[in-house]
């Protein structure tokens, strides 16, 4: 059985290699990554969340609860995903879990939250994280909504702000997929990217399988 988890889409970022703006809102076969995301996330999870920083009526036709960072100075990812945490403790306490997840990342596979659901239970691990072809996405992982204080004090007390730096502290458990034929984790982070996704989503239209 698949305990059932909160999506946490992460927004925060400055998206200084694509030149500012919302990654999340450019657009990849027809549709911004962040409607990508939602529709492979919402079906996962028992709801979603965005972190976001900035004025929310940009994001408002997505229909979802909008989570800003409550620390100054743009932390980073780990950042959003305490604001998610907080924001379950707060609204969902009869959810244990948080999913984090990146908003430029336009191809997250259908079986993310069971993988990794089924690799923390395994190895009886505190966090699972997401791998592609053996290449670790911190950023992309099942965390305890139990661990967010500890996740405050690293952020504000240590300033800690890699990720992976602060899951070494826990068992982890990674669950990998295959990076071909296309990466599912494959993120969009400058305009080169994009126009690969493009070329991804093209190809995914004319051979569904």
């Amino acid at each position: 059985m698949i305990e059932p988890c909160i999506g946490i889409l992460l927004a925060g970022g400055l998206a200084r290699r694509m030149g500012g703006g919302d990654k999340a809102l450019r657009t990849v076969g027809g549709e911004t990554i962040l409607a990508r995301v939602i529709e492979a996330l919402a079906p996962q999870c028992a709801g979603l969340v965005l972190n976001a920083n900035g004025d929310p009526a940009r994001l408002a036709d997505f229909g979802l609860r909008i989570v800003p960072d409550d620390l100054p100075g743009f932390k980073g990812p780990l950042a959003g995903i305490l604001a998610g945490l907080d924001w379950i403790a707060a609204q969902r306490p009869d959810v244990a879990y948080g999913l984090s997840a990146p908003t430029d990342t336009p191809f997250l596979p259908g079986d993310l939250v069971a993988r990794l659901a089924e690799a923390r239970a395994r190895e009886g691990a505190d966090i699972a994280c997401a791998s592609s072809g053996g290449v670790a996405h911190p950023v992309v992982a099942l965390w305890p909504v139990s661990l967010r204080a500890d996740l405050r004090r690293a952020l504000v007390e240590e300033d800690l702000r890699k990720i992976d730096r602060f899951t070494a502290r826990y068992r982890l458990a990674i669950a990998d997929w295959p990076a071909a034929p296309v990466d599912p984790f494959f993120n969009a982070n400058e305009p080169s990217d994009l126009s690969a996704a493009e070329a991804i989503a093209v190809a995914r239209s004319r051979d569904p399988a």
